[in-house]
């Protein structure tokens, strides 16, 4: 098998991407054979499907002559060597095969180099610095306080994982970001039922299974009476004004959440740069949020309330303001938009939310870019769909903890089945539990969408 030098493309690096290499042999083969530059071929060479490993479309070079004769010209003039052991003609295609030994032998070489015997001595296989002197930041998981961490929660946390990861492999700076939702009516729909429900000595044993519990009871009776509601409502309303006797609960239901959640991301191997919550966003960036907004003329009242007519975008009006004066969730997202980009001055801002929420990041994308924020284009949506039959008013979501303990007594039924390789583990439970959680994420993301 002849062995064959490989030219210079221009904007590839073999070192950090040894399919760089793979691509010119095929692309000089190629331009040998057809009145082609190795560049021209080169950006035609593309990943392949079913089975075969690259993929060239010849009627993209727009030769002259028909694609048999061009494609037989190729097939004539090929060789294999270590780079490309085999081309086939099918249509308008030409698809190759690599040099599987060759492959091999390069990929792990690579992925040994680059992980264990760089100069920085830290691992860089993967990595690039296309993102290099780059910010952003990346929002996700962000669950409610005083709920326990549910299987609902997982998908914003591996995807925001994934691509703070990814980010950051490529050279951005990257702050991960959890926005907890720790404030609004919802709280004081739980300080209304705490009044009614709530244990002090529950809250002290298992200060979150108290409170969701607390949560789907008080949730019933607002079902069956307007004015529990009502009572929520003020009972914010007293959180949002300063009220300390309102605010002395939620500021330890909020320190106990954070501690749960950090045990849980733990055991996802998940971290986070921040915890920052809508409770965090300034009064004063939402009151210059309103005030921008009024002097440009985008706000009208609506029975007290006040609104932004988004249905020119077909996005329906969107509420800044209730009626009773309280801040609201768009407000306080844009507040804290604001907030952030004169804190970090990122280059790109990624929300991970569910598809539930896909007209309200409409709705709060829109708003800023008509308060003309250069940066509001920077803003993106990531969004994915939600686990189906799951609600926490009604008490039926599936938790984590419930989750992960299930999957590690499968895994630990499933090793124990072989006797030999079962006694030869150092430690079957955290290693079952380990394989479980894997298996939960791959399980979770694995289905399409």
């Amino acid at each position: 098998m002849a062995s064959s030098a490989l030219p210079v493309v221009p904007d590839t690096d073999p070192s950090t991407c040894i399919f760089d290499s793979f691509r010119t042999a095929i692309a000089k083969k190629v331009s040998e054979a057809l009145p082609l530059t190795i560049e021209q071929v080169y950006s035609g060479v593309d990943y392949g499907k079913k089975g075969v490993d690259f993929t060239i479309a010849l009627p993209r070079f727009k030769l002259p002559g028909k694609v048999e004769e061009l494609a037989a010209k190729v097939i004539s003039k090929f060789e294999p060597d270590e780079w490309v052991s085999s081309v086939m003609h099918d249509k308008a295609f030409l698809h190759f095969q690599l040099n599987s030994e060759s492959l091999v032998r390069c990929v792990l070489d690579q992925v040994n180099a680059r992980t264990h015997l760089t100069e920085s001595k830290k691992p860089e296989y993967g990595t690039n610095t296309s993102g290099k002197g780059k910010k952003v930041i990346i929002e996700y998981s962000s669950p409610n306080i005083a709920k326990s961490f549910h299987v609902g929660h997982l998908r914003s946390t591996i995807i925001g994982a994934f691509l703070s990861n990814l980010y950051e492999s490529c050279g951005w700076e990257v702050v991960r970001m959890n926005y907890l939702g720790d404030w609004g009516t919802q709280f004081g729909l739980i300080a209304t039922g705490f009044e009614k429900y709530g244990s002090q000595e529950e809250l002290e044993r298992d200060a979150i299974k108290h409170l969701f519990d607390v949560y789907v009871k008080v949730n019933k009776d607002a079902e069956a009476d307007p004015n529990v509601k009502t009572e929520a409502a003020r009972w914010f309303k007293r959180m949002e004004d300063g009220d300390e006797s309102a605010l002395k609960n939620w500021r330890v239901w909020r320190e106990l959440s954070v501690k749960k959640y950090e045990e849980q991301y733990d055991r996802l191997n998940v971290h986070f740069d921040i915890y920052n919550g809508e409770s965090m966003v300034g009064k004063e960036w939402q009151d210059k949020a309103l005030e921008r907004l009024n002097e440009m003329g985008l706000i009208s009242d609506a029975d007290g309330a006040k609104i932004v007519d988004l249905t020119k975008w077909k996005l329906q009006s969107a509420v800044v303001r209730k009626k009773d004066g309280s801040s609201i969730y768009l407000t306080r997202d844009i507040g804290g938009a604001i907030e952030r980009y004169e804190k970090y001055k990122f280059d790109k801002m990624i929300y991970v939310v569910s598809s539930q929420q896909d007209l309200h990041l409409a709705q709060f994308f829109k708003v800023l870019e008509l308060m003309e924020f250069p940066w509001a284009k920077t803003l993106q949506h990531v969004n994915y769909g939600l686990v189906q039959g799951m609600s926490t008013r009604k008490g039926t979501v599936v938790f984590l903890d419930q989750i992960i303990k299930e999957a590690a007594e499968v895994m630990f039924n499933q090793m124990k089945q072989n006797e030999e390789k079962f006694a030869a583990v150092e430690d079957p439970e955290t290693t079952a539990r380990e394989i479980g959680i894997t298996g939960v994420k791959i399980q979770d993301m694995a289905a399409k969408r």
